[in-house]
């Protein structure tokens, strides 16, 4: 469960991490970097792939700066993963919804920007 974010700063399950993360059922990937810097690729994920969830909610950063790009989206499709694509404040409230439904739900999360 997403606890709290602000710009820069989001705790999960009690943890405090300051840098952009990957957080999977079972684990959080911390210090994730995307080889585009503000362009998701779909190399970018192969964490989130290897999980298999239906969904994937990607927080584009505090106002929005990181893009997904469009071979990403396919990317996904084709994995059967359904992408949600928010500024990370809204992603987090999406992710612990969807959470809370029983959903297999995985968060790729931009931190500042």
């Amino acid at each position: 469960m997403i606890e709290s974010y602000d710009f820069g700063r989001i705790v999960i399950n009690g943890r405090t991490y300051t840098t952009d993360v990957i957080v999977l059922p079972d684990r959080v990937f911390s210090s994730w970097w995307r080889r585009a810097g503000h362009k998701l690729v779909p190399a970018d994920l192969d964490e989130v792939v290897a999980a298999r969830p239906d969904v994937l909610v990607v927080g584009t950063g505090y106002s929005g700066l990181m893009r997904v790009l469009p071979e990403t989206e396919t990317y996904l499709a084709e994995q059967n993963i359904q992408l949600v694509v928010e500024r990370t404040a809204d992603a987090c409230q999406t992710y612990n919804r969807l959470l809370r439904a029983g959903q297999n739900v995985a968060a790729a999360l931009h931190l500042t920007c």
